[in-house]
This record gives structure tokens, C-alpha cells and sequence, in this order.
């Protein structure tokens, strides 16, 4: 094994079912290291969130956030409590400041129907939904986190920030990911979700991406405007690929998706920069159900098959690969062959009894 295949990963179990789900993820991470071998998790296990605020008054130490900035890849389980707010009346949520300070503006978050999982959706080839919602997270509207202001308690402001640099960034990812997909038998679409006919900000967002797509030939571009999108999500979400849009259109765009496949505890995401890169499922920390043993653990664990893949990627690892792919297989088989029946669909199987029926598939 060469040292490029320990990795280091900063794990923030965080609040409410973020610490059960993370537990289950854990124990089924250590077992695809002993299965797949030739490399390592090095976990180090860091505290911060709405209850570690509640405790000590600051949502993260300076410490633990730059053990996050240290780390090879950043794995969070959910943070925040409706309950705990900082005065300005905002949640807390130390991994929103993480995506600015580690430039992970690219938020990948897979929409993807898996076999025996309900839909709200009755045509049959909802069946067929495998896209991604590519969101910017490091600007747009979300760029007036903590800088909004509110006058004379008669009106509030927050700007959108739209920069050509972070979008030609995000572009050339959506374009390399779609084209990444076509080779695996994808659609090879990205479909530029916005609404350019109304604001100035979104039409200088789709005068860059016309201005990206040429460099990708291979790949079709196309567009719609992001109420358009939301119709579609629902009447004809089998024809989509790669849906990139602005920071707070794609937030809600990806809760959609969830909803559209079964439910947020199948919403995985990766939030990728440069050189950092953090992995966490798109839910909450659902308060009302934690503790009581019945949280859905697909998203966390897709999130950590996302975390495996870009680790093998970029350290060209085949062993995390594997691993990655192995752990993707068996959720896969899981649900198709029956065997998994989550809580969150009526079924009996809550968080540790997934995880162990997980681990029995990739142990045989």
C-alpha cells in the first residue's frame, strides 16, 4: 500500500440523526476497508453544530475548522436545530462558512430512483430518473449570508453575486461531468436552469455558460428557466442529465429531486473545490425522529461512496475506487433484491439494521 492511499478525513457527526447516521456510515466504511484492502481511513472525529453551540457558545473551534482545511476530505453527517439560532436569527451551520473558505463551489447532488423505493410520481418511467443537480455553493444569493441588512425595520435587502470566475469554473465541471456520464451510457446534457428573462445576474450566468459550451462539443447544452425546471422535475424528470444553476435555484431544485425519488433520506451530495472536497447527505438533522433509531442512512452512505470515488480519482487509488463502487453496488442490490426496507418507506429496517444488512452484502 503507498502512502497516497491513507487518507485523512475530518468526520463532524453534528446534530441530531447526523450522529446516528454517521455511526452506521463508520462501521460500514471500516468494513469495506478490511473487504476491498490497499487502503485507509485515517478518521478524525471533530465536534461543532447547533448542540455543540448550545453547549459552548461558538458553532466550531477554530481548531476543528482547520483540521477540516487539513483533512484529505471532510465527511458530515447534519448540522443544525431549529431551535438553536445566533442572534441574528440565523441556523447554524459551520460547513456554510467551510464552502466559502475552501472554495467548494461545486455542489454535486444526485437525483437517482432506486429499485422498490416509492415515487410520487405515476408514470412508470420515473423508474428511469437518474440526473445530477449541479449547485453552485460558494456565491449567488447565498453570498449574503451574515452581510444582509434590514432598514429601519421596514424593509430587508440581500444582494445575488454572480462572478465570472467561479462560473466558468462551475460550467466547465457541469460539461465534464455530463460528458463523464455520457461515456457510461448517460445523456450527455447539461441543461442551464435560471432566470436570465427577468434578472441581469442570471443573464450575465447564461452569457457565460454560451460562452463555455463550445468548448465542450460532445455535449448538449440547453436551457430552462428555473420554474420551468421545477414543472419539469415533476412531469418529465427522466429526460434530464446535468441541471447546473445558481447557489439558492439549486438548493431548492435538489430537495425537489429528493422528493421526486422517495424521499430526502436518498439525497446524497459532494461539495467539491480544487484542493478540498466535503460529503454529506442533503437532509437535516430531522429532530423529530432522532434518537429513535428509524433515520434512512442512504443519503450518508452514497455521500461516502461519492467521498471513496474522489479520493480514488484524484489519488489514483484503485483500491478507494473499488471501495467507492463496492459500496454503491451494494445499496444498489440491496434495494433491488428486497433486502433493504427503510423505515422512511414503511418499511422495518431502521438505521443499524441497514447498516448491517449493507455490510453482509459486501461481505459475501
Amino acid at each position: 500500500m503507498s502512502a497516497n492511499d491513507v487518507f485523512r478525513i475530518a468526520v463532524f457527526p453534528g446534530d441530531g440523526i447526523g450522529r446516528e447516521i454517521m455511526a452506521a456510515c463508520v462501521r460500514v466504511l471500516d468494513v469495506l476497508e478490511g473487504r476491498v484492502g490497499g487502503f485507509k481511513l485515517d478518521k478524525n472525529f471533530l465536534e461543532g453544530g447547533a448542540e455543540y453551540f448550545r453547549k459552548t457558545g461558538v458553532d466550531i473551534t477554530d481548531e476543528a475548522f482547520k483540521a477540516a482545511g487539513d483533512a484529505d476530505a471532510i465527511l458530515f453527517g447534519a448540522m443544525g436545530l431549529p431551535d438553536v439560532r445566533f442572534p441574528d436569527g440565523t441556523e447554524i451551520a459551520p460547513h456554510l462558512n467551510m464552502r466559502v473558505e475552501f472554495g467548494l463551489y461545486a455542489g454535486v447532488r444526485p437525483v437517482k430512483a432506486y429499485p422498490n423505493c416509492p415515487s410520487p410520481l405515476a408514470d412508470p418511467r420515473a423508474t428511469e430518473i437518474d440526473l445530477i443537480v449541479l449547485r453552485e455553493s460558494t456565491e449567488g444569493l447565498f453570498a449574503s449570508r451574515g452581510k444582509g441588512e434590514v432598514i429601519d425595520d421596514r424593509e430587508a435587502r440581500d444582494t445575488m453575486v454572480i462572478t465570472r470566475a467561479t462560473s466558468e469554473r462551475l460550467f466547465d465541471y457541469a460539461f465534464k461531468l455530463a460528458r463523464r456520464r455520457k461515456e457510461k451510457g448517460g445523456k450527455g446534457m447539461v441543461t442551464c436552469v435560471d432566470k436570465s428573462n427577468v434578472f441581469r445576474s442570471m443573464a450575465f450566468f447564461r452569457k457565460i455558460f454560451d460562452e463555455r459550451a463550445p468548448k465542450f462539443p460532445d455535449v448538449t447544452a440547453n436551457y430552462q428557466y428555473v420554474d420551468a425546471m421545477a414543472l419539469n422535475m415533476v412531469r418529465n424528470p427522466w429526460e434530464f442529465d446535468v441541471l447546473v444553476s445558481e447557489n439558492m435555484f439549486a438548493d431548492i431544485l435538489s430537495d425537489l429531486g429528493g422528493g421526486i425519488i422517495g424521499g430526502m433520506g436518498m439525497a446524497s451530495c459532494a461539495e467539491i473545490g480544487e484542493n478540498h472536497a466535503l460529503f454529506q447527505p442533503s437532509h437535516g438533522s430531522a429532530p423529530d425522529i432522532a434518537g429513535t433509531g428509524v433515520a434512512n442512512p442512504t443519503a450518508m452512505l452514497l455521500s461516502a461512496a461519492m467521498m471513496l470515488e474522489w479520493l480514488g480519482d484524484r489519488a489514483e487509488s484503485s483500491s478507494c475506487l473499488e471501495a467507492g463502487k463496492t459500496l454503491e453496488n451494494a445499496i444498489e442490490k440491496g434495494f433491488s433484491s428486497g433486502r433493504i426496507r427503510p423505515c422512511e418507506f414503511g418499511g422495518t429496517d431502521g438505521t443499524e439494521a441497514y447498516a448491517d444488512k449493507i455490510i453482509e452484502i459486501i461481505s459475501s
